[in-house]
């Protein structure tokens, strides 16, 4: 397989106004993406987006150059990633296109693609975009250009499919949610689904205006959706991160309950139903609490590389139906193509109604190792599996842990960072570890 030149683990990420991130390469991936998956006239491709303000420039920018290869467009407006998979697959579109930074603030966007099937792209298919990335782009004849529509009842069309993922009979009349949409694409579509479920929902984060998306609210800030909880005497709380593809909950207690912890309660309940099939796959982040209390119910933990699509990969590859990731990402097969928060917190909230139990009973069930994450900026790309420094400061750490604990140096596939990871038996230690790791790799690279 070739190396690919544009497309990362999750899309093509960036900052606005700068390459690959401008309104000219835009224009020319939707011209490539459309010289693959064109057949014929009838084809079209769905563009959905968040809500940061670049979003507009990106939509029309794809439309103008998916119209020059003759490919029809159907614009969602903002849209969960998510509901862009569900929707790409039922109504039978070429592809989807999401206009979206996930995350990331409002300065950066990105664009990501989904199959006829409402999975990412292979591996093939983006490298086959990228070949004609590097074609002189040029523009069918008049008769044959593409028309772009807009598709009005997308966000209802989402909102009927994520309540349907739970038995109708299930009543959560004396449940009260606060529900914190991070400003992004769920801003009109998880209060409905949540509040239409019978729930009394508290909605925050629902006012987006281009540049207040993932800005200290949502699924990357839970202690606002913590405060919130608390001052409304909440039952729970659910954050979603600016895309609708994370989630975050808050028990009653205004304590945060991670996606390690969501996906083993969610595997807990479907082991209950006996309606578990084959292991749960989480990453090299998970905890290794989850492991261990996984092993108590006799369910096996595979751990992916970072990044949803790995822990796609894996799902497939051993018949998986559950896993994710510690950030919040959730991939529920038997309910869905893709990581979906809505459709995650849906399945929790159903647990709490079969086991009469709080979000936070549900959480106490598993016990997590303590474990400490610094991310490192850093200027330039870094290959730390090859700097001599940085694998001798891993080797002490480790070997001062030893089996009490691991140790995980990564660098991010979406932004410019070191990621330093410590997780053992006791806190104290791990802080320490932690720091003085980081310390070295500072030293080492030079920031």
């Amino acid at each position: 397989m070739a190396t690919k030149k544009y497309f990362g683990t999750d899309g093509i990420r960036g900052k606005v106004g700068e390459a690959p991130i401008t309104a000219d390469f835009l224009l020319k991936l939707g011209w490539a993406a459309g010289q693959v998956f064109a057949n014929d006239q009838q084809d079209f491709v769905l563009v959905g987006k968040d809500t940061r303000i670049s979003g507009y420039m990106f939509e029309s920018a794809l439309e103008a150059g998916l119209t020059a290869a003759g490919v029809g467009t159907r614009l969602l407006g903002p849209m969960p990633t998510p509901g862009i998979a569900y929707l790409t697959r039922t109504l039978r579109a070429k592809a989807g296109i999401v206009i979206s930074a996930s995350h990331n603030p409002y300065y950066d966007n990105g664009v990501k693609f989904f199959s006829v099937q409402g999975c990412k792209l292979p591996d093939d298919i983006e490298c086959e975009i990228e070949r004609y990335m590097d074609m002189p782009m040029t523009t069918v004849e008049s008769a044959q250009l593409g028309k772009a529509k807009r598709l009005e009842d997308a966000a209802g069309r989402y909102i009927e499919y994520c309540k349907a993922s739970i038995p109708t009979r299930l009543d959560f009349a004396q449940m009260k949610i606060v529900v914190d949409c991070a400003h992004g694409a769920t801003y009109h579509i998880a209060p409905h689904v949540f509040s239409e479920i019978g729930a009394e929902v508290i909605a925050i984060g629902i006012q987006p205006n281009g540049l207040n998306i993932n800005d200290h609210c949502g699924a990357t800030h839970p202690a606002t959706l913590a405060a919130a909880v608390l001052a409304n005497q909440a039952d729970l709380g659910i954050a979603l991160d600016g895309d609708g593809d994370r989630l975050i909950m808050v028990d009653h207690k205004g304590e945060i309950v991670d996606g390690d912890e969501l996906i083993y309660i969610i595997a807990r309940s479907r082991q209950a139903a006996g309606q578990m099939a084959g292991p749960v796959v989480g990453t090299l982040m998970t905890n290794l609490g989850m492991e261990h209390a996984l092993k108590k119910l006799g369910i096996t933990l595979l751990r992916a590389k970072v990044g949803d699509r790995y822990v796609m990969e894996m799902l497939e590859a051993h018949n998986g139906i559950l896993g994710g990731e510690n950030s919040g990402h959730i991939i529920c097969l038997d309910k869905t193509t893709t990581g979906d928060g809505i459709i995650a917190a849906l399945q929790v909230l159903a647990e709490m109604q079969y086991s009469g139990k709080s979000l936070h009973e549900l959480k106490s069930a598993m016990q997590k190792y303590p474990q400490v994450l610094i991310n490192l900026r850093t200027a330039h790309k870094v290959d730390i599996d090859r700097h001599e420094g940085i694998q001798q400061a891993v080797k002490a750490v480790e070997k001062a842990l030893g089996d009490t604990g691991r140790v995980l140096l990564r660098a991010s596939g979406t932004e410019p960072l070191i990621r330093v990871m410590v997780e053992g038996e006791h806190e104290e230690k791990v802080n320490n570890y932690a720091q003085q790791l980081a310390e070295a790799v500072q030293s080492a690279i030079g920031t």
